[in-house]
């Protein structure tokens, strides 16, 4: 059992919960995930780490509640435990292997939308204690949904917002923001973008027109996250990947975004989800081990 240590509510339906789990939190890096069990009978969920304190022992979730599962797993208070975290599990950010020559030569932009701000903030603070101030832009529909401001502030080399009704920041989308900090001179050899299925479509839509590396995040489609089930196939420059095993994340200029957003749209309920999966086993899809690239 591990048992929460705090409770945060962040912003309405989305929660951040600190866990204790000592061998994650000694073995987590940036841009992996876990899974966590709510009890013996509860559904595995994957959630990108959003941060960890090795010292404490802890890992930080950040979960938003959709389905009956986030809805049971944010429920818990703190003091409260969960039957199982499995992790950390898929690959870290690829800038964790760079030598830090190289890494301290590179500059930066990460696109967070909504949830997927949460995920940012241990990458971002990463590439902080190496060396290398990385902008952030954070976008969300208004003031009332952004989260982590605080904190990215804290690690960030320049902070920019993006709200859709200009209650906060800029008036308009990320998209948008981005071309006008490439307007005024701005120049990134790289941008990550995390965040909804839509938005890293046209993040990686925009970039393209600027050639600018862009790595996303495919965290939001995943199910099992062993990629046994197979309801994570994803097209990456014209071949099968698994975001679990083979991610989460990926160049976002060869991610086919509309197969994966219809994929996305499948899992809307259990009932779906459990179908999907049945479908996937009975098409003869199988475990991405063994699976030829």
């Amino acid at each position: 059992m591990y048992a929460i240590l705090e409770k945060r509510r962040l912003a309405e339906g989305i929660w951040l919960m600190k866990i204790e789990a000592p061998r994650v939190a000694h073995s987590a890096k940036p841009g992996q995930f876990v899974i966590v069990r709510v009890d013996e009978h509860g559904e595995r969920i994957p959630l990108t780490i959003s941060d960890f304190d090795e010292k404490e022992g802890s890992v930080t979730i950040v979960t938003q509640t959709i389905g009956a599962s986030t809805r049971k797993l944010c429920a818990k208070e703190a003091g409260d435990t969960i039957a199982d975290f499995a992790g950390p599990l898929g690959h870290p950010s690829e800038f964790v292997h760079l030598a830090p020559e190289e890494l301290n030569k590179r500059r930066y932009i990460f696109i967070a939308g909504g949830v997927g701000t949460a995920p940012v903030y241990p990458q971002v603070k990463w590439l902080k204690a190496h060396g290398v101030e990385a902008d952030v832009i954070i976008g969300a529909k208004n003031r009332d949904m952004l989260i982590y401001t605080e904190q990215m502030k804290a690690v960030a080399g320049n902070l920019y917002i993006a709200t859709d009704d200009g209650s906060e920041g800029f008036k308009g989308l990320v998209t948008q923001l981005l071309e006008q900090l490439i307007a005024e001179g701005h120049t990134y050899d790289e941008c990550v973008a995390i965040g909804p299925m839509i938005m890293m479509k046209f993040v990686a839509l925009t970039t393209r027109k600027y050639d600018l590396k862009t790595t996303v995040s495919l965290n939001t489609l995943m199910v099992d996250g062993t990629g046994m089930c197979g309801a994570c196939r994803v097209t990456v420059g014209g071949k099968i990947r698994f975001t679990c095993v083979d991610g989460p994340e990926f160049d976002g200029h060869e991610v086919d975004f509309d197969e994966a957003m219809r994929r996305q749209g499948m899992y809307k309920t259990q009932e779906q989800r459990a179908a999907a999966i049945a479908a996937e086993r009975e098409a003869g899809h199988q475990c991405r081990i063994g699976l030829d690239k």
